[in-house]
């Protein structure tokens, strides 16, 4: 069966005209260029701001005039994550997708549902001929994944609803009315090279084949970091052996959970045997942590290296591999007020070496901004005692669920309607444009829901088929509701 032949035919067919058009975070032309010319095919006022964010209008069916201005929107951009065995170029390729049973998926790489199946739900109601709703306007905003400056830079009159309903919410049946805001942490360490020991035994130690995940939605699982599993046996390394450091690297984006990291080391020739054997324990530990956690697929591997020229100056080296193995990962703590949801965590995102520098990737992510403060000065102090030069990024606002809320009424009300259950009411870990939105719209009423989509920002990325018809019923019996 083809994706285009799947119900509801017309958001099911833009999906697929979406998934042919690179948008990396930061590289969206492509789909604003696509957006402008949709709207103006259908004779709708399409206009687009400074950063790049597009706003199509769609006035109302004949009757319903008197119906409250509503704004959709989503984002265009998609986190843009590989296997490192598959050949794809997220700046010119289209999105390979396989339908799998109930199950969309693509071919080694993001799906980007998130937040496409938005823009495709956004861009079927622009062209239907057959749906009953008042006053639309379909805001379009980019580069969520990386920074969210679309919505940053977003002015205070581009759009006139005071109703908004976010498509970027990732399971359906539920509701969200608030999410974490958060911030970024980048450190980086200036090296030297030194001649290469000889003598020595180098090897390259590849972290392949975790889960990974979304560094909100997933962090509370538990999965490996592949950098800190990569560091983790570097570090215990280094203090048996006289190691050195030749290469290191690992992860991507900053809102990803690590799956990959590898490093090019080298320790006296005599060790090689001792160092097999410890690698041989360490991989049955790390396999025993993480059982039932990580797939099948994860994989440790230690080979040979070719003898190298250079290393990362050893005291470079030390501080870098104290600082990694130090550096906070994970959850750090949960919320007093709503059961199972993160308060905070943060995220070792990436490890990055350049000609002369290492650069650390980094980000925070709380509902309290007392404790988003705390776990970001937390995580500079690691890196400051390693001498690093550390920055944070403007970050982003929390969005502070509403409970009295009235399109929330309308929202409940609505899948009630429809499916006969309540839906469920929640806030998330995982950032939303929301709180963004609300500082330069205060008055803005606010709820986000969607299809179910999991494993988001890796190349697992999967979305549920029949929860799509759902999802677009339900935004419909919104606007019928309102």
């Amino acid at each position: 069966m083809n994706v285009k032949d799947l119900t509801p035919t017309l958001v099911w067919k833009y999906f697929d005209e979406i998934t042919k058009i690179p948008r990396p975070s930061e590289k969206e032309e492509k789909i604003v260029a696509y957006l402008i010319e949709f709207g103006k095919s259908f004779g709708l006022e399409t206009k687009k701001d400074e950063a790049g964010n597009v706003l199509i209008t769609k006035p109302a069916t004949k009757g319903k005039e008197h119906l409250p201005t509503v704004v959709l929107q989503s984002h265009v951009d998609m986190v843009c994550e590989k296997n490192s065995d598959i050949n794809h170029d997220f700046d010119k390729d289209p999105i390979k997708t396989r339908i799998d049973g109930d199950w969309i998926k693509a071919e080694g790489t993001t799906l980007g549902a998130d937040n496409g199946i938005g823009v495709a739900a956004q861009l079927a109601l622009l062209a239907s001929d057959d749906v009953e709703h008042g006053k639309v306007e379909c805001l379009f905003t980019v580069n969520e994944e990386k920074g969210l400056t679309g919505a940053n830079l977003l002015q205070p009159n581009f759009f006139t609803g005071k109703i908004l309903l976010n498509l970027d919410s990732e399971e359906e049946g539920e509701i969200c009315i608030g999410c974490a805001g958060g911030a970024d942490t980048v450190a980086t360490f200036t090296y030297k090279q030194e001649a290469a020991p000889e003598d020595y035994f180098y090897f390259k130690m590849n972290v392949s084949g975790l889960r990974g995940g979304h560094s909100g939605c997933d962090i509370h699982l538990g999965r490996a970091n592949a950098n800190k599993l990569l560091t983790r046996f570097l570090w215990q390394s280094a203090k048996k052996y006289d190691l050195v450091l030749c290469e290191i690297n690992g992860g991507n984006l900053r809102n990803a959970i690590p799956r990959e990291a590898c490093a090019i080391a080298g320790i006296p020739a005599s060790d090689k045997e001792n160092l097999t054997a410890d690698f041989n324990v360490f991989v049955q530990e790390i396999e025993a942590e993480f059982k039932g956690i990580e797939s099948g697929q994860m994989s440790l591997l230690l080979t040979s290296a070719e003898t190298a020229s250079s290393i990362i100056d050893r005291k470079t080296a030390e501080v870098l591999l104290n600082a990694l193995y130090a550096c906070p990962h994970g959850v750090i703590s949960m919320s007093k007020d709503i059961p199972g949801l993160v308060e905070t965590s943060t995220n070792l995102a990436s490890v990055k070496q350049g000609k002369d520098t290492i650069t650390v990737g980094t980000s925070q992510r709380s509902s309290a901004n007392s404790e988003k403060k705390n776990i970001l000065q937390m995580v500079e102090a690691v890196f400051l005692l390693a001498g690093a030069d550390v920055k944070h990024g403007d970050g982003y606002p929390g969005w502070k669920p509403n409970p009295d809320s009235e399109i929330l009424n309308v929202a409940i009300k609505s899948y009630k309607e429809l499916y006969g259950v309540e839906p469920l009411i929640k806030a998330i870990h995982a950032g939303l444009e929301c709180g963004l939105f609300l500082e330069k719209y205060p008055a803005l009423d606010m709820v986000s829901f969607g299809p179910t989509v999991q494993d988001v920002h890796s190349p697992d990325e999967k979305m549920l088929i029949p929860t799509v018809d759902k999802f677009w019923k339900y935004m419909l019996q919104i606007l019928k509701n309102l």
